[in-house]
This record gives structure tokens, sequence and C-alpha cells, in this order.
């Protein structure tokens, strides 16, 4: 079976950066519903088009077909007295307050002179990326995957920008 629209796809799936630094290796076969559902990068989904078992694809994906560019903006600063103690560099926080940061996922970059910095960007945004897969799978979705926009695999995964 070729890949089409509404094909339950398993890829085995690299992710590096331009220089062939691998970030990371699916550990068993990924899923995802091909036909513009938004589970996988476009540019990686129009790669895979008509392909089948066993084909691989490799595509260079500048930021914005990937993370998206880097954007300064996203770093905010925040008083130390806002969170609880054992905060670390590295931790991940939901943004909250009322506004557009609400819900926001964030990397604490730096803790010093009782303010925290807060990195709401991707860690991988601002890189061109490299996606490698190889299709291990193809079949025809259910209609209740079609309705759902999604594999019912609980092994499928979303491979796309987060927004």
């Amino acid at each position: 079976m070729n890949i089409a629209m509404n094909a339950v796809v398993s890829l085995d799936v690299e992710l590096s950066d331009i220089w062939g630094n691998l970030i990371q290796r699916s550990e068993e076969p990924v899923q995802y519903l091909h036909g513009g559902y938004g589970d996988i990068f476009p540019a990686v989904e129009a790669a895979l088009e008509g392909c089948q078992e066993r084909d691989r694809v490799e595509v260079r994906m500048e930021p914005e077909d990937a993370f998206g560019e880097y954007d300064e903006k996203l770093i905010i600063l925040v008083p130390r007295n806002q969170f609880p103690e054992g905060l670390e560099i590295g931790m991940r926080v939901e943004g909250d307050g009322g506004d557009s940061l609400q819900g926001m996922l964030f990397t604490v970059t730096d803790i010093a002179e009782g303010k925290v910095v807060l990195d709401g960007n991707h860690p991988l945004a601002g890189l061109a990326l490299k996606f490698a897969g190889t299709v291990t799978g193809v079949r025809p979705a259910t209609d209740t995957e079609i309705a759902n926009g999604s594999a019912d695999d609980p092994r499928s995964v979303v491979v796309r920008a987060l927004p």
C-alpha cells in the first residue's frame, strides 16, 4: 500500500542537526495519520506521499519548516519568589497569570539575583534539521481514526512543531 490520504503510517525516525549530530532516534516505530491532520511536519508528510513500506526519506528542514525561528520575545524575567523551592536550571514550567503566556511551556535557563530567566522557545527553535525516516508499515485508517484525526495506536506520536 502506498502512503496516501487517510493512511496510518509507521516510521522509524531519526532527527539530527544539519551536521549529522543525532538529536533523537525512535526506539520503536512511531505512527501518524497521513493527510494534513497536523501530526507530522508538513515537509516530511509531503516527502512521504506515495511511499511504501521499506522506503526511506530524508528531509532537510529550515527552522520555519521545523520548530520555528528563535523568538527573543519569548524570553522573560520573573521574580524568584514566584516559584517554589527546588527550582533548577533546565526545569520546565507552565506559564500562568491570565495573559498570552498562560499554558505555554518555558525552560528555566538561569536563576540569579532574585530573578528567573524563562525561555518559551522550543529547544530546537532556530535550527535547521534533518529528518530521516524509514517506513515500517502502512495501513488504511479506521473510521474512528479519521474522525479523531489521529492514529488510535497508543504508540502514535505527534512529530511536529508545537504552537
